[in-house]
C-alpha cells in the first residue's frame, strides 16, 4: 500500500473511532457505580443507626417514667432512684448490634417545684458499609427528662344512683370500684394538698346537702344565698311564684313551715346557666340553684345521697367499709339507688366542684403547681327527666351543650371520662361517648366491667400527675 492510500485508511480509521459510541453506556455505569454503591450503603448504615436511636430514646423514655412512677407513689427512695433507673434501662434495651454504655441518671429532689430525673446514654454501632470510606462506627445518643410531684390533681366523681342501678349487681360492684380508684389516688398523695376528690351522687336532682346551709332550719337566714326556693317553701306579697322574683319586684318573702322538711335536693339551673360554670349571683335570679322537694309517683322523698364537696385524699384513713358519711369511702358505701336520669344535672355539679367560690367553695390552686382537673360521669342508662323534658334527646342536647362548655379550653382545661353500664342491651350511649375526651369512653355490658373501668382511669389519672 502507497503513502497516499496508507494516510487515507489512517484518517477514515481515526474518524469513525471519534464519532463511535458503542459501549458508552457501560463505561459511564462502571463509572457511576461505586458512588451510587456508597450512598446506598451509607443509607443502610445510616437506618440501622437510626433504629437503634429510636430504640435507645424508647427505652429512657420508658425507664424515666417508670421511676418517676415508683417515687411518685412512694416505693422508691430518693437514693434508689439512679440505681433503679439503670435497671429499668438495661431490661428496656436490647439491640446488641448497637452497645449503649452505662446510662447517666441525673435525680434533682423536689424542692418545691417537683423532682426530675435526666436519663442520658449514648453508643456506637459498627458500619458495614462506610468502613470503606473511613467510618468504621457511627456515635447516637439520646437523653429523656421526667418531672412528678410538682403537678396536682382535682377529681370529680359522678355516680349514678338511679333506681336502674340496684339491678345486677351495678351499684355494689360501682361502690367497690370507687373507693378503689379513692385508694389508688390517696396513695399517691404525699400532702392534703395533692389530690382532692368530690363525689357527685346524681339521678332527677343533685343533693347538695349542707353546702347549702342547715338541713332541717325553718329560717330562711340558715341556707345558702345562691338557692332559690318555689310556693313550695314560702310566699310573696307580691304574687310571685319565687324568692328571686319577688325580692327583684320589692316584695317580702315569707317562709313557711315546709322550709324545714327541705332534703337539700335542687333542679337544673336555668337555661342557659344550666350549662355554664358561671357563679351564682343573687342579683341576677337565672344564676340561682332551684330548691326542689323530689317525690315518687307513691309521694315518697326520693331525695338522693348528698354530694362531697372536694375533700383530701391525702386523709382518706377511714376503713373501706366505713358508714361515716363525711369521709369519701363512707359517702360511697352510704349510697342508695332510687330515682330516674338526669345525666347533665350530674355532670354540671361535678364541673361546680371543681370551682372557687360559690357553690362549693372549692378550694384555690396554689399558683407555684400544675393542677390537673378531671371528671368521672357513670350512668346505666339514657336520660330520662330533667327540670324541663322526659324525652331522651332535648335531655341529651343540654348535656352535650355542657360537655361542649367544659371541654371549653377558654373554661380550662379539664378531661372527662365517661362510663357506660349497659346491661340491658340497650344502644351504645352516643352523650356519653360525645362527652368523654378521646379514648376516654368505657362502655360495659356487665356489673364486673365497672372495676375495669375504673382501673383504667385510675392509671390514666396517676400519669397526668406526670410531667414529661
Amino acid at each position: 500500500m502507497n503513502a497516499p492510500l496508507l494516510f487515507k485508511y489512517a484518517r477514515t480509521t481515526a474518524s469513525r473511532f471519534r464519532h463511535a459510541d458503542s459501549g458508552n453506556v457501560a463505561v459511564f455505569f462502571a463509572i457511576a457505580i461505586l458512588p451510587m454503591l456508597a450512598l446506598v450503603g451509607a443509607a443502610i448504615d445510616y437506618a440501622r443507626v437510626n433504629n437503634a436511636r429510636t430504640a435507645l430514646q424508647t427505652a429512657l423514655d420508658t425507664a424515666a417514667l417508670m421511676v418517676s412512677k415508683d417515687a411518685a407513689a412512694g416505693t422508691l427512695s430518693d437514693d434508689k432512684i439512679t440505681e433503679k433507673a439503670q435497671a429499668y434501662f438495661k431490661a428496656l434495651y436490647n439491640h446488641p448490634e448497637a452497645p449503649v454504655g452505662p446510662i447517666e441518671a441525673k435525680f434533682t429532689p423536689n424542692t418545691g417545684k417537683g423532682a426530675t430525673i435526666l436519663l442520658t446514654g449514648g453508643g456506637s454501632m459498627q458500619t458495614d458499609f462506610m468502613r470503606v470510606a473511613g467510618f468504621p462506627t457511627i456515635k447516637f445518643g439520646s437523653n429523656s427528662t421526667t418531672t412528678w410531684g410538682n403537678t396536682k390533681l382535682r377529681v370529680a366523681i359522678a355516680l349514678d344512683i338511679t333506681g336502674s342501678m340496684d339491678s345486677a349487681g351495678k351499684l355494689e360492684a360501682m361502690k367497690i370500684a370507687a373507693i378503689k380508684l379513692v385508694n389508688t389516688l390517696k396513695e399517691s398523695a404525699k400532702t392534703a394538698d395533692d389530690v382532692y376528690i368530690s363525689i357527685i351522687p346524681f339521678n332527677v336532682m343533685v343533693n347538695v346537702g349542707s353546702a347549702g346551709g342547715i338541713i332541717g332550719s325553718n329560717k330562711i337566714a340558715d341556707y345558702k344565698n345562691w338557692l332559690d326556693w318555689d310556693t313550695t317553701y314560702g310566699s310573696c306579697n307580691k304574687s310571685k311564684s319565687t324568692r328571686s322574683a319577688c325580692i327583684a319586684a320589692g316584695g317580702k318573702w315569707t317562709a313557711n313551715s315546709d322550709l324545714k322538711n327541705w332534703k337539700g335536693c335542687v333542679w337544673d339551673r336555668a337555661q342557659d346557666y344550666d350549662t355554664t360554670k358561671t357563679a351564682p349571683d343573687s342579683s341576677i335570679a337565672a344564676t340561682l340553684v332551684p330548691a326542689k322537694e323530689y317525690v315518687d309517683n307513691r309521694g315518697n322523698n326520693v331525695c338522693g345521697s348528698s354530694i362531697l364537696p372536694m375533700t383530701p385524699a391525702y386523709g382518706s384513713t377511714e376503713p373501706d367499709d366505713s358508714r361515716d358519711d363525711a369521709t369519701l369511702k363512707g359517702k360511697i358505701n352510704n349510697l342508695v339507688a332510687n330515682g330516674n336520669t338526669n345525666q347533665s344535672i350530674g355532670m354540671f355539679w361535678a364541673w361546680m366542684s371543681l370551682q372557687k367560690g360559690d357553690p362549693l367553695n372549692t378550694p384555690a390552686k396554689d399558683s407555684n403547681y400544675i393542677y390537673t382537673d378531671a371528671i368521672i360521669l357513670l350512668s346505666d342508662g339514657e336520660n330520662t327527666q330533667n327540670r324541663w323534658y322526659k324525652s331522651a334527646w332535648q335531655i341529651d342536647a343540654r348535656q352535650k351543650t355542657l360537655c361542649d362548655n367544659i371541654k371549653d379550653i377558654k373554661n380550662g382545661k379539664t378531661s372527662i371520662y365517661t362510663i357506660q353500664v349497659n346491661t340491658d342491651g340497650d344502644p351504645e350511649s352516643a352523650v356519653l361517648k360525645y362527652c368523654a375526651d378521646e379514648g376516654s369512653f368505657f362502655p360495659t355490658s356487665t356489673a364486673d366491667g365497672i372495676g375495669a373501668a375504673f382501673t383504667q382511669i385510675g392509671a390514666s389519672l396517676l400519669k397526668l400527675r406526670i410531667a414529661k
